[in-house]
């Protein structure tokens, strides 16, 4: 018997976020995942090494990758219409799990548990790092396109920053302070300062 499990995960790339925003670039669901993985890596290595609490980066990277898998069936829900009010952002979580589920079905019984922990996994800890880092994602592309000169992601900047200050975690300070000011350099801003490191 064939499976279609790793044939529908290679299609998040055919996804567009951001649909009813104006972008100077496209951003689909896969390259999203990949940077939320990134981030969410980064986060927990913080959350360890900085802050000294147990957490596992590679487990927080692995769950990322998979944070948005459900969109395959669902296509990815535009952030005002998802959270209009409690009603729809309850229906929709609903779809997202139904979907997840589905999605399990496509692999083979015996791989199923391993990636039903991945995909409707309750492992809280992990859940509040990967929020965050999809949250970061969200807020690196705003200033991306804000520095492209698009002028129709100021406000989702703004708004994001905020919700991003009032998750109250240290790693999502730090990274702040330490990383994001770095992706509203240019390339060659970028390489002035590592030569400025240097010396």
């Amino acid at each position: 018997m064939e499976y279609s499990f790793y044939a529908l995960i290679s299609r998040m790339k055919n996804i567009t976020r951001w649909s009813l925003m104006r972008n100077s670039f496209a951003e689909n669901v896969q390259e999203h995942s990949h940077m939320v993985a990134v981030i969410a890596h980064a986060l927990a290595i913080i959350r360890r090494d900085v802050f000294k609490k147990p957490c596992n980066p590679d487990r927080a990277a692995t769950i990322a990758l998979f944070h948005d898998a459900s969109e395959i069936y669902t296509g990815d829900m535009p952030t005002p219409i998802k959270y209009f009010n409690p009603d729809i952002m309850t229906a929709y979580k609903e779809v997202e799990k139904l979907a997840s589920e589905k999605l399990i079905s496509t692999l083979p019984r015996e791989l199923q548990p391993a990636y039903h922990e991945l995909l409707c996994g309750e492992d809280r800890e992990l859940e509040e790092i990967v929020k965050a880092a999809d949250k970061l994602s969200a807020y690196i592309k705003c200033l991306e396109e804000l520095k492209s000169g698009s002028g129709e992601f100021s406000l989702a900047a703004e708004q994001t920053l905020d919700k991003l200050k009032a998750m109250d975690m240290p790693e999502v300070d730090y990274f702040l302070e330490k990383f994001i000011p770095a992706f509203e350099l240019t390339l060659d801003e970028l390489n002035i300062k590592r030569e400025d490191e240097k010396k």
